[in-house]
């Protein structure tokens, strides 16, 4: 690959270096907000267009490419080519947020001698799939198996639903967002602001499992109406000419750059990062490491009205308790919901600063 980066903070060569790892649908872009202060504050911050995404080159956007090159064995080994490639042997610390979160522990789990901590941001990360076998050798579903379950328990309801996961790994998911009737512009506005805190009806609480009657609290960009597309689901979600002109976390200016560059790209390359959760080849690269933990220092960062902290029932208690052996903080941000560091740059950038400075 050819890999585009943003950087702040390169001079002297000896600052710690901070990688930082992006989610869906965003670019290295987002975290604009928060290199600058964590250059100021005395670090090397570098941040990367995911393989998939923006001006990064290398990879294939088919439907048809397989998932694998994609999965997280290879975006770890993506990660380290990138700090070799800027000459460093060691990351004082990497940050990821949303799809970047899973990646980000990952890294630290796989090469703790490289990466010496890590902080995820709005998915929580409960740890190394299992074994295929539970408990006296019973087979256990596939996560493909189990996909497909979810997805009839969640069509059964009243109110027929579907997870917005599954809907990602189709082949109509680039073309519904991309080509989106009230066009692409419009849809990525609603689609940041449904799921902000600017949206006041995100108010999230935990779940008591994963049932479809509990997952269907979630909100709809998260376990879709059975019979809509993203483009639709958020359609009705976008914010009037005044909640607009007054969001200053993402400007008018800001959106275009987005625009643009999903225009140019297409959507299908972050969609491939969806389908390495249930392609058998990605989940067998991972499975050697079942029972593994994070042991380097790891905090955790989200928006208090964020619905990415609980979309998985069990898995912030699951990363506190048993995937991270040195949990430090936890920490979800008063006026911020899932893009937190766009959000509240100010808070994101004052606990990254101190995480790290405890732990260089």
């Amino acid at each position: 690959m050819t890999v585009h980066v943003l950087e702040a903070g390169f001079e002297p060569a000896d600052r710690p270096l901070v990688i930082l790892l992006h989610g869906f649908p965003e670019l290295a872009y987002s975290w604009r907000k928060i290199m600058l202060p964590l250059a100021q504050a005395g670090f090397h911050v570098v941040a990367a267009d995911q393989r998939g995404y923006g001006r990064t080159t290398g990879w294939d956007s088919s439907y048809e490419a397989s998932p694998h090159p994609f999965g997280f064995l290879n975006v770890v080994t993506d990660t380290l080519s990138l700090a070799a490639a800027l000459g460093r042997k060691q990351v004082a610390c990497v940050v990821g947020h949303d799809a970047g979160s899973p990646a980000a522990a990952w890294c630290a789990l796989l090469r703790p001698d490289v990466f010496r901590s890590v902080v995820m941001m709005s998915a929580p990360f409960a740890g190394p799939p299992a074994l295929p076998a539970g408990a006296g050798g019973t087979a256990a579903l596939s996560p493909a198996q189990s996909d497909d379950a979810l997805d009839a328990r969640l069509a059964a309801l009243p109110r027929p639903r579907k997870f917005y996961q599954r809907w990602y790994r189709t082949r109509e998911a680039n073309h519904d967002m991309l080509q989106a009737p009230q066009g692409l512009r419009d849809f990525l506005r609603a689609y940041y602001h449904a799921k902000s805190a600017d949206w006041t009806d995100n108010d999230p609480h935990p779940l008591p499992s994963r049932s479809a009657e509990d997952l269907a609290q979630l909100p709809t960009y998260y376990v879709m109406d059975r019979d809509k597309g993203m483009a639709a689901t958020v359609a009705a979600e976008m914010p009037s000419e005044d909640q607009v002109r007054s969001c200053a976390w993402l400007t008018d200016a800001e959106l275009d750059v987005y625009v643009t560059e999903y225009r140019r790209t297409g959507f299908q390359g972050g969609l491939q990062g969806y389908r390495r959760y249930t392609d058998a080849d990605c989940v067998a690269d991972l499975r050697p490491f079942a029972g593994r933990t994070i042991d380097v220092p790891a905090s955790f960062i989200s928006g208090k009205s964020d619905w990415g902290v609980y979309q998985t029932p069990g898995a912030a208690e699951a990363m506190r308790t048993r995937a991270c052996t040195n949990m430090t903080g936890f920490h979800l941000v008063e006026g911020a919901g899932h893009w937190v560091q766009q959000e509240q740059p100010e808070q994101v950038a004052t606990l990254l600063t101190a995480f790290i400075r405890e732990h260089v």
